[in-house]
């Protein structure tokens, strides 16, 4: 059995973000590193976006920034300008080729393609199995999720972030990409959460992404039908869909720390990185890499890295006014985009706001579900 320091199960975001930053810290170089998945090329399978204060990390890899986003629903619509942030559009090809190429110039690194079967830990470390092969491991960082284990507990709401996303160009332009549509509510409905997100890459290609808030999945069939019908009030008819996207990411305040022990720490999606409350994922997976590594030269007991926050008790609130009264999210969000300033919703749902501005957020939102979901779970 090959022994590692340190074992690094999947090579997404969160996997490869975490082994980009061992490899530009002098204190990991004689640290032997192991990466595993099944797959190590996983071309444009994300369309990451984030809003950020100023110049950024990833800015030389970034294909679009925005200075303004479009919010619109029945009850409230409008362009909303947004520095100092920037809503800034990643994709995922050339994000995982620039953190291979900096990871290969470390002699440490080793990548093995495999399936994981699983992880067994024991007072020293971690066996790893796969269908091949079993490596132990001193520390394990996990990225693979497991949804059994918040679909299995009934403490938490769980509702689902999923959409199908059509990249469309055209022949003659269409598209205002000097803005991004973050929330368009004017779309039926149905007793959920649905609204349409749109990215104008330049004046002939955008990305329009049927989006919803809810506890139960469509049929392919009804996204595809809902973008055509979107595509269509807004008189774009001559059209090419050049690709496509689809995906379903958990919004779940389970205790994903629980989960963590000394020598496993569970990281992105599978360790909660998801921000509860929106599925936003990137920019707090770069964030919390970041910490990982300070922590790692601080601590020898990953459990002891994740810490709750009085961000946690805000997503459970949200979720269960969302997930009880899912037919109201238009309404609740466009309250939030009405009265409050833009800038202090993106520092509230980046988890850097002060009480003055969190008090602004909650000041901002209809009172009467938030009230019954606050004392339900005081008591």
């Amino acid at each position: 059995m090959e022994t590692y320091d340190y074992i690094i199960l999947g090579a997404g975001a969160s996997g490869l973000l975490l082994a980009y930053r061992m490899s530009k810290d002098a204190f990991f170089d004689d640290k032997s590193i192991l990466i595993i998945d099944q797959t190590k090329n996983k071309g444009n399978d994300r369309t990451w976006c984030y809003w950020e204060n100023g110049a950024g990390e990833w800015d030389h890899l970034v294909s679009k920034t925005w200075n303004h986003i479009y919010f619109g629903s029945d009850a409230f619509s409008k362009t909303l300008p947004i520095a100092p942030f920037q809503y800034k559009m990643l994709r995922s090809e050339v994000f995982y080729k620039a953190l291979w190429k900096q990871i290969y110039t470390k002699a440490n690194f080793t990548f093995i393609e495999a399936v994981i079967e699983r992880c067994t830990a024991s007072t020293s470390g971690v066996d790893v199995v796969s269908k091949t092969d079993s490596y132990f491991g001193f520390k394990v960082f996990n990225s693979l999720p497991n949804p059994e284990v918040y679909k299995s507990q009934q403490k938490y709401p769980l509702i689902h972030q999923h959409f199908v996303g059509w990249f469309v160009k055209t022949n003659a332009d269409a598209f205002d990409d000097t803005k991004a549509t973050f929330m368009d509510f004017t779309v039926p409905q149905n007793g959920n959460t649905r609204f349409m997100y749109v990215l104008p890459i330049d004046k002939k290609t955008a990305l329009f992404e049927y989006t919803l808030f809810s506890k139960e999945l469509l049929e392919y069939s009804d996204y595809e039908d809902a973008i055509k019908s979107y595509l269509k009030t807004k008189n774009v008819s001559d059209y090419d869909i050049v690709e496509k996207e689809k995906g379903n990411i958990p919004m779940t305040s389970f205790k994903f720390s629980a989960l963590n022990s000394k020598h496993i720490l569970n990281i992105g999606t599978a360790g909660g990185w998801t921000k509860a409350s929106t599925g936003y994922t990137f920019y707090n997976t770069s964030k919390k890499t970041k910490e990982v590594i300070a922590f790692l030269k601080t601590d020898n007991d990953l459990s002891k890295f994740q810490k709750r926050t009085k961000y946690n008790f805000y997503d459970v609130i949200f979720l269960d006014v969302l997930a009880n009264h899912n037919a109201e999210g238009a309404a609740l969000f466009s309250s939030m985009f009405k009265k409050a300033n833009i800038k202090t919703i993106f520092k509230f749902l980046d988890e850097e706001s002060t009480w003055l501005e969190d008090l602004k957020i909650i000041l901002s939102v209809p009172p009467k579900r938030f009230i019954q979901a606050f004392f339900k779970r005081l008591f």
